[in-house]
């Protein structure tokens, strides 16, 4: 169904929005989920980093156990 619309479909589509809600409406709810996606991105970085520094650890843990039962 979707795969029918085309370009005038969705220039109707924006117009009708744009009439119901108004531009201002519309930039405020567009300016919050730039925000959402922001927060998202940086949750994810956030995590990465953990994750690549518990990786960066567990080697070096690893090998002082090992001297540890050779001892």
């Amino acid at each position: 169904m979707l795969n029918n619309i085309g370009l005038p479909g969705l220039l109707l589509i924006a117009l009708v929005v744009l009439i119901l809600f108004g531009r201002g409406k519309i930039a405020q709810l567009m300016g919050e989920m730039g925000k959402g996606i922001t927060a998202f991105k940086r949750g994810v970085k956030e995590e990465v980093h953990e994750l690549e520094s518990k990786v960066v650890e567990e080697p070096q843990t690893a090998a002082s156990d090992a001297d540890k039962d050779k001892a």
